[in-house]
Parts: structure tokens; C-alpha cells; sequence
């Protein structure tokens, strides 16, 4: 049995970071409803990369229901009503102000239905100069300066994962668990709020204090880091690209005796402390690069192996396709089974099994049916 068997979730969703919430939900066990315009989700338009599908969406919705309704027809606004009254969460991520002008105000949801966890996802909160404001996740990464810290010294870089997005997603997630834990001790539901630049505020926590503690901002770096060195990208004999990292003194000369093959190296006056080799990092960097250029992808994973450094290569999405460590779970769409990367939690009770991803309003006539006044 699933941890959320037996709940019924209603979202009123669209993009990213509500359905990711939801989707959590739906894996969990829970009756996910998802409620689509006639023209359906708009993420369902993104791409059809996905067996004619979008690859967003299929990610993001497997295990719902799929119900067309307006909100702002009056027998629909009822069937939602009727539906709410059963549930025990609702979602929405609509325009600022939509839900409560159509009847659905979550704190008139919470009067009306005491139980009702509810949870409205924004761009930028609930209340300020930026309430109104539009955000989608490339925006969010821009104003939190989390496209400032990305990339390479010769400007901002975007994040290439929807990262504002799943923060929000991940952070409504958790908190509906806790109010689910919370309404079992106390019999009543609650209401949560949760933005895109909230969710990326949370993680940016690093750069700004960094910023705050010394009046400057962690530099862009690109594939290395700012405040450890070596901690970076080297170019192989081959042309490939390996991304080491050092954490500690101990792994300084470990790497020094096992990888540049010259312990002395690591008592270098000018490479002698983490502090020093920051200070340092092009010539650090060029003598490692040395070594680094003069060895293939077997002869440098052998040494860096033996020295006991952590590495990786720098992969394309052709080698992730086909990582070794990649978990994917098959998913049936309306246009045929899709496997993607599987979620990261592993269970001890064994795999899960995943829903279909809907057609749009494929499950509407059930659930008008089940839910008719």
C-alpha cells in the first residue's frame, strides 16, 4: 500500500512547479484530479519529443486524472465544489488573484471545508510590488542572481534544468506532508504558500551570505568552484573533460603522490593551503592541466582511482542517456510507453509502480459521474 492511498488531491495547474508538487502526490498513492482547460495544460504544448507528446508534461503528470472544467461556469465551479468537499488538498498556480475571484479563495475553502489543506503556488509570493508580477523559471533565475553566480567569467549563465521551478515544487511538496502530519494530530487543514523565488531564495542562502560577509559576490567560474581549488575541469590527451574535486589537505597529497606522481608538489609555497591555491589557481591549474593533458580517459581514471580523488567526466546528454548509474521507470502515454530517470528515492519494500500520463479530459465523464450533484 502507497503512503497516500485513500487522499484526494484537486489542482487547478499548469507548467512546471504545481504538477511537479502534484505529481509527488500522485506517486505517493494519492487521487490526483487535475483540472485542464479545453485546450489542456498549457505545458502539454511545449514540445512533442515525448511519443508526440511534451516532454514536460509527460514527466510531470503521470498518475493524474484529467477533468476539462471552467472555473467560471457555474455547473463546473459546483462539480469543483462537490469534489472539494471530498478531497484533501488542493493546488493551484494560477494568475494572482484568479482562484478567489472565481469562488475559490483558499482561505473561503478552508472556512467552508475545515479538513482542506490548501496550497497556492506564485512567482513571487502572495503580497509586494512583485505579486503581479509574471514568472516563469529563466525570469526567477534572473531575479534571484542565481543567473549571476552561474556560467562563465564572461557573463550570466542560465541553469539548463527548470531549477526555480523544482525548488518551489519540492518545497510545496514537503509542506503538504507536514500539514497532512499536522491535520492527523489536530483534525484541521491548513493553508500553504510557496513561490518560484521563494523556493531559489532558499538555495541562493550561500551567495548571499558570501555577498553579505565580505561585500562581493562568488564569482562565475564556470565548471570549477569558487572558494576551492582544485576543484575544476581538465582536458584529457583524448579531447574528453574530467571534473576533479579536492576537499581537504589529506586529499591534496593524496592527489599530489598519486596523480601528479610528485609528493613534493603538495608543500608547494605557492600551493601549500587551500587559502594559497585559490589565491593561486591559474598556476595551480596550469600544472595540473599539464599532467591532465598528458593522460587518456583510462589512464587518468587509474591514477585518480588510486589516489583516491573524486572525479567525474563532463558528459553529454548522449552519455547521461546511457550512464551506468541512470534508473528510469516506463511510463504509457497516449502516444506509447515513454522511460525516463526514475525518482530519487528508493524504496525498501520494492519498486513503485508509475500511472499513465492522461489524455486531455480523458477521465472527465468518471468523474462527472461519480461527483454529479
Amino acid at each position: 500500500m502507497t503512503p497516500l492511498a485513500g487522499l484526494t488531491v484537486l489542482t487547478l495547474e499548469q507548467a512546471v512547479a504545481a504538477p511537479f508538487l502534484s505529481c509527488k502526490l500522485a506517486d505517493a498513492g494519492a487521487r490526483v484530479i487535475k483540472v485542464e482547460r479545453a485546450e489542456g495544460d498549457f505545458a502539454r504544448g511545449y514540445d512533442d519529443y515525448a511519443k508526440g507528446m511534451s516532454s514536460y508534461f509527460v514527466w510531470l503528470n503521470r498518475g493524474k486524472e484529467s477533468l476539462v472544467a471552467d472555473i467560471k461556469n457555474r455547473d463546473d465551479a459546483a462539480l469543483l465544489h462537490r469534489i472539494l468537499a471530498r478531497a484533501d488538498v488542493f493546488i493551484q498556480n494560477l494568475a494572482p488573484g484568479a482562484a478567489a475571484r472565481a469562488g475559490f479563495g483558499s482561505a473561503a475553502l478552508r472556512e467552508r471545508y475545515p479538513r482542506l489543506i490548501t496550497v497556492d503556488i506564485s512567482g513571487y509570493g502572495e503580497d509586494g510590488e512583485y505579486a503581479s508580477m509574471k514568472a516563469y523559471d529563466l525570469l526567477v533565475q534572473a531575479e534571484t542572481a542565481l543567473a549571476a553566480v552561474s556560467g562563465r567569467p564572461e557573463g550570466p549563465g542560465r541553469v539548463g534544468a527548470s531549477v526555480c521551478d523544482i525548488a518551489c515544487g519540492m518545497g510545496g511538496y514537503a509542506a503538504v506532508l507536514e500539514a497532512l502530519i499536522q491535520r492527523g494530530i489536530t483534525g484541521k487543514g491548513t493553508g500553504i504558500a510557496v513561490s518560484l523565488f521563494d523556493g531559489m531564495a532558499d538555495w541562493m542562502n550561500v551567495p548571499l551570505l558570501t555577498y553579505e560577509g565580505t561585500g562581493r559576490a562568488p564569482p562565475r567560474v564556470g565548471l570549477a568552484h569558487p572558494s576551492i581549488a582544485p576543484y575544476g575541469v581538465f582536458r584529457l590527451a583524448d579531447g574528453g573533460q574530467v571534473l576533479i574535486s579536492i576537499q581537504n589537505e589529506r586529499e591534496w597529497v593524496n592527489f599530489c603522490r598519486g596523480v601528479m606522481l610528485d609528493e613534493g608538489f603538495a608543500s608547494n609555497p605557492l600551493f601549500a593551503t587551500n587559502v594559497l591555491r585559490v589565491r593561486n589557481r591559474p598556476a595551480l591549474e596550469d600544472e595540473v592541466g599539464r599532467v591532465f593533458g598528458s593522460l587518456d580517459r583510462a589512464g587518468i581514471t587509474a591514477r585518480l582511482n588510486a589516489a583516491g580523488t573524486a572525479f567525474g567526466f563532463v558528459n553529454e546528454v548522449a552519455d547521461f542517456a546511457k550512464h551506468p548509474a541512470l534508473r528510469r521507470i516506463t511510463v504509457a502515454t497516449p502516444g506509447g510507453e515513454v522511460a525516463y530517470a526514475a525518482p530519487p528515492a528508493r524504496w525498501a519494500e520494492g519498486i513503485r509502480s508509475y500511472g499513465a500520463v492522461p489524455a486531455i479530459g480523458q477521465h472527465g465523464d468518471r468523474i462527472r459521474a461519480e461527483f454529479a450533484g
